[in-house]
């Protein structure tokens, strides 16, 4: 049998007893079929059997216990509900949590540095560079006038027609007429946002929240209102509507599929619901669906613009975590807005490439991309499980961790007497980057959570660095 044959066999094994454990159908406790009985049920060999085991054990999923066997590990708790209490706009801490945000970045310039912060995947696991390239390159060769042609709204056509057919993965009818591309997502939602406020407008947001929406609202002069998030259901729905009816925000901008940093998607009947708010409230609600493809499960939960009646959604996403980061090629479908969008987006950066995004357009219309993302998906969700193992090793006791229902992102509550903060700055000063909680919140909450990156190598360096933030942690801890 083939080194490919062994691995494919290995990793099937290995991902048949993950289902197994988290359906509860191998307890925590459990102890897996002896290495010996599994080859024979299985009709694998030895070896194969081991290497599934050390995967497991790789996830977090089980322990080795000498002389015993494999055991299922207790799964790591998750991070308590929010509270479901009234917000109001942030208090004037804004400042230092952009500060905060400066030194992070400013931290990635550091020669040698390791990376658990940045929501940046690198490198040719996580994107198909070279079919990229030669699909430019046969793209340049018919047209090789395109690239000394100026790029005019509303862009490419190929590209508008596959973002409204996958449009339809997630439940959404978009026309490609409607569809505004933009400069990367954040391109997108900074339109969203002059196009729906003024200065001056309280705009309610997730908490935690995506860290760069935080100088995003600044530079804009917006307040901030924080609404309680839950690490498994998303937005408070009972607080949106409180806001809404009392006319005390101009806008809300929400993640609810896959949110940053914490992961989880919202249910159907909360999505449904708050479409149905925004619509009966008239708030135009900014959806970010950066990360809505990358859901770990088959079928796609649906977008909440999917159940927009009367265009108050505005969908934004991209294509820079799935396919090509530095094309820097994002989209949005503006419903009500879209004239002003439009006009928007051609005083600020007229459009985009046509190149870039025929090269994209191709991708999508080859089928490639399908494959890609199945690939991608399943390679984060090992990613994510390997990195909970490993939280659960080596953190401190009372440590909760997020389980993503898709992306590459999880969020950690530490125990109380630990900084995440004064943890950054230690792990700085051992060239590891880290993202603290704070960040997340206009009002610096969460001092006691942090966000880590599981898009990177699981290298040996990447596993040495997450095992010393857990070290640092402990010395925090015993020291308070």
């Amino acid at each position: 049998m083939t080194d490919s044959a062994n691995a494919t066999l290995y990793q099937q094994l290995a991902d048949d007893l993950s289902l197994a454990i988290s359906r509860g159908t191998l307890p925590p406790g459990a102890r897996l079929p002896s290495v010996r009985r599994t080859s024979q049920s299985r009709n694998l060999s030895l070896n194969t059997v081991v290497a599934a085991y050390r995967v497991l054990e790789d996830r977090g999923l089980v322990e080795a216990r000498p002389q015993s066997g494999y055991y299922v590990r207790a799964r790591l708790p998750s991070p308590a509900r929010a509270p479901t209490t009234r917000s109001g706009p942030a208090k004037p801490t804004e400042n230092k949590v952009l500060d905060l945000i400066g030194t992070v970045l400013a931290a990635q310039q550091t020669p040698g540095f390791i990376d658990l912060a940045l929501a940046c995947p690198r490198g040719g696991d996580f994107y198909p560079g070279n079919k990229l390239a030669r699909l430019m390159g046969q793209i340049l060769r018919r047209q090789p006038g395109m690239i000394s042609t100026y790029a005019l709204p509303p862009g490419s056509e190929r590209l508008r027609v596959q973002i409204a057919r996958r449009g339809l993965e997630l439940g959404m009818a978009l026309e490609p007429d409607n569809i505004i591309l933009t400069n990367g997502c954040m391109e997108a939602l900074q339109l969203a946002l002059r196009a729906v406020t003024r200065p001056g407008d309280a705009v309610g947001l997730e908490s935690p929240t995506y860290f760069n929406l935080l100088p995003l609202f600044a530079s804009l002069g917006l307040k901030a209102v924080e609404i309680p998030t839950d690490p498994q259901t998303g937005l408070a729905m009972d607080a949106v509507e409180l806001l809404l009816s009392e006319q005390r925000i101009t806008a809300l901008v929400a993640m609810p599929n896959v949110h940053n940093p914490l992961g989880c998607s919202m249910p159907l009947e909360a999505k449904k619901r708050l479409a149905r708010l925004v619509n009966q409230y008239k708030v135009p609600l900014i959806e970010d669906a950066l990360y809505a493809e990358l859901q770990f499960s088959d079928t796609l939960s649906p977008a909440v613009k999917a159940f927009d009646d009367d265009g108050w959604v505005i969908v934004c996403s991209s294509y820079n975590k799935t396919l090509a980061p530095d094309f820097r090629v994002g989209w949005m479908e503006g419903g009500r807005f879209g004239d002003a969008l439009r006009k928007l987006k051609f005083a600020s950066s007229v459009a985009q490439p046509q190149v870039l995004s025929e090269t994209l357009g191709a991708f999508l219309e080859s089928g490639g991309y399908d494959h890609h993302l199945r690939a991608l998906k399943r390679r984060y969700a090992a990613h994510v499980e390997k990195v909970r193992g490993l939280i659960a090793r080596h953190f401190p006791a009372g440590t909760r961790a997020t389980d993503p229902a898709g992306g590459f992102l999880i969020w950690l509550e530490l125990p109380e007497q630990v900084d995440s903060v004064a943890l950054f700055h230690a792990a700085i000063a051992e060239n590891i980057s880290i993202m603290p909680g704070p960040l997340y919140s206009p009002g610096g909450r969460y001092r006691n959570a942090m966000r880590l990156s599981c898009c990177y190598p699981m290298d040996e360096r990447y596993v040495a660095a997450l095992t010393r933030i857990g070290m640092l942690a402990h010395q925090q801890l015993a020291s308070a």
